[in-house]
């Protein structure tokens, strides 16, 4: 038994844990790969990471229950999920990203948006059908840089235009 602070927030516990990732940051990503072949999906996932010489410090892989979400943007759905991060190198990175990404994809997969930092605006689409239902509830005078990129078709910054930005803003 254990204080539900140090068993939801385990790097609270480490002091500036963010700076084990240097200057530039960090990406985070996750992902949902659906029940049936997710174990094949997830080791194509990881060989792909594994070729391209990048790491990951923290990996979480959970299984999400069959209890059917009702939201249209909802990212859970029945498989096996992974979030990873991964220190920011920029584009080399958003090139690995954006492989892994169409993996995901083409195994009927989604990209959790709420951790994204670059995913092109046809994989939100792929990732959540439902977003053009969803459409007719966004205020005509929303606007985010996440729905521009995802909906105005390209991404907002390049990569390493966004560090920079990034860099310039702290």
């Amino acid at each position: 038994v254990q204080h539900y602070d140090t068993f939801f927030y385990p790097l609270d516990s480490v002091s500036q844990w963010n700076k084990i990732y240097g200057s530039r940051g960090f990406l985070q990503w996750q992902c949902v790969v659906p029940a049936g072949e997710r174990g094949e999906v997830m080791k194509e996932i990881l060989a792909r990471i594994t070729q391209s010489g990048f790491a990951s410090f923290l990996a979480v892989l959970k299984m999400f229950g069959s209890v059917p979400a009702e939201g249209l943007l909802s990212f859970p759905t029945e498989g096996l999920t992974l979030a990873l991060d991964f220190p920011n190198e920029g584009a080399p990175l958003y090139k690995l990203l954006d492989e892994v990404d169409g993996i995901v994809i083409q195994n009927g997969g989604r990209i959790y948006p709420a951790k994204d930092a670059r995913m092109s605006g046809e994989t939100f689409r792929r990732s959540f059908p439902k977003v053009e239902l969803f459409e007719k509830f966004v205020d005509p005078k929303f606007s985010s840089s996440f729905y521009r990129r995802v909906m105005a078709g390209g991404r907002e910054l390049a990569p390493d235009a966004a560090s920079q930005a990034f860099q310039t803003a702290i």
